[in-house]
């Protein structure tokens, strides 16, 4: 079935408004609370997502001159822009949020899906590229709720993030130094609404199972897989799941498990 950038588009105004809804109310104070992601506010967490929007139009835009940068810098860490950017007020942040994210939307409308965009690692067909700003916009979010005490409903969005955590196994391979086991592994998640999603071959030896939210919290390491219903069968599964990075850049540090 073609990928619809519509479609994509329409879900991740969605995910959008969803996390919007948990900072229009904030008052100056919480944009400054801690979030799980080490030395990290909620503050950091929205720039980051509007610095990689702002990122990801200038990439179609200008590609060479992307291209040409990130040759020239490599991959800059995301603490270095972080620090860039905590002198916005909560509401600065929120509006810049709210500029970057409607251009992205207006310039990856329409592209054709298949058109390749330089990124920071490998090129992205242009609908891979949009679903990442879905998953981002869920992970970041992910920690925004953790930090403000909040539980979201799962919606049928994390079948995105999920297939780009699928996707990304050899990548996650590659960024910690390891040889890619090429073995197929078997992913088969229980949805928001009780359906069944799965990737890989029936008859795989090495085998992921449970329901898709502990899955897309492991595979973007918002959650250690051992505080998780995750069950996996086979060394290679087992393995995957501690290395699983669904997103771009260096090897991440994760998540430790909580305290039993």
């Amino acid at each position: 079935m073609a990928v619809s950038m519509s479609v994509l588009a329409t879900d991740l105004t969605a995910e959008t408004e969803d996390l919007r809804a948990l900072l229009v109310p904030l008052g100056e104070e919480d944009w400054q609370r801690p979030t799980p992601s080490p030395g990290w506010t909620i503050l950091d967490q929205v720039t980051h997502l509007a610095h990689y929007d702002r990122e990801a139009v200038r990439a179609v835009l200008e590609p060479d001159d992307f291209t040409a940068e990130k040759r020239r810098i490599g991959f800059v860490d995301p603490d270095v822009h972080a620090a860039r950017h905590r002198d916005l007020g909560g509401a600065q942040a929120l509006a810049w949020f709210a500029e970057t994210r409607a251009r992205l939307l207006s310039v990856y409308l329409g592209l054709d899906p298949k058109r390749r965009v330089p990124w920071f690692g490998p090129s992205l067909s242009a609908a891979s590229a949009l679903t990442a700003r879905i998953m981002e916009t869920w992970a970041h979010g992910q920690d925004i709720a953790d930090a403000l005490g909040v539980t979201r409903t799962p919606t049928a969005r994390l079948r995105h993030v999920a297939h780009i955590g699928v996707a990304t196994r050899p990548y996650s391979y590659l960024v910690h130094g390891k040889q890619d086991p090429e073995a197929p592994v078997r992913v088969r998640l229980t949805a928001p609404d009780g359906d069944e999603w799965s990737w890989g071959p029936e008859d795989a030896l090495d085998r992921v199972e449970g329901t898709a939210l502990d899955f897309c919290l492991v595979v973007t390491q918002r959650r250690h897989p051992d505080d998780t219903g995750l069950r996996t069968t086979g060394p290679g599964a087992a393995e995957w799941l501690t290395l699983a990075q669904a997103f771009g850049g260096p090897a991440g540090m994760g998540r430790p498990p909580r305290e039993r």
